[in-house]
């Protein structure tokens, strides 16, 4: 029998920014669970510049910890293309998100083009929305991509057989 394929994970700079959120213990639990199943190679995971980009704003000590926990993955840089930024205004015309939220929906554009098949986010305000999610499916069937699942981390963790 043939293995299947492995989940391709788009991780935003929610997830990565919550590995050390003392101020949500809930979310850091869960979100270090998800990582310690990512370093077990269960999910094939990818970022984008943009990760980057948003954790330079993060203060010290916590950006230096982010970027050693970021290294124990074997992550897969996106590249920024000008295909990300076309789908992105694709989201934003089409009323996905305003033009305010550009970051989060250049997060979806890249989660999308590069054919991953889920969204890890954290953020409940904009992206792991069910109106989000919908507006999202219409315009990438609209833009002739596949559907793309929008998930917080708690989502994606095995809790075994707990009850």
């Amino acid at each position: 029998m043939e293995a299947m394929r492995k989940l391709r994970l788009y991780l935003d700079s929610s997830v990565v920014n919550h590995l050390f959120a003392n101020d949500t213990p809930d979310r850091m639990k869960d979100t270090a669970r998800l990582w310690d199943e990512c370093m077990a190679g269960k999910y094939d995971v990818f970022i984008s510049p943009m990760v980057y980009e948003e954790l330079e704003e993060c203060p010290e000590p916590k950006r230096s910890l982010l970027y050693e926990k970021m290294a124990l993955l074997d992550l897969i840089e996106l590249p920024a293309t000008n295909v990300v930024k076309m789908l992105a205004d694709e989201y934003i015309k089409y009323g996905v998100l305003t033009d305010k939220s550009l970051n989060d929906c250049l997060h979806i554009a890249y989660a999308t083009v590069n054919n991953c098949d889920v969204l890890v986010s954290w953020n409940f305000r904009h992206l792991v929305r069910f109106k989000t999610s919908d507006m999202v499916k219409i315009v990438n069937t609209i833009n002739r991509y596949r559907e793309i699942i929008i998930a917080s981390p708690a989502m994606l963790i095995d809790d075994g057989d707990e009850e």
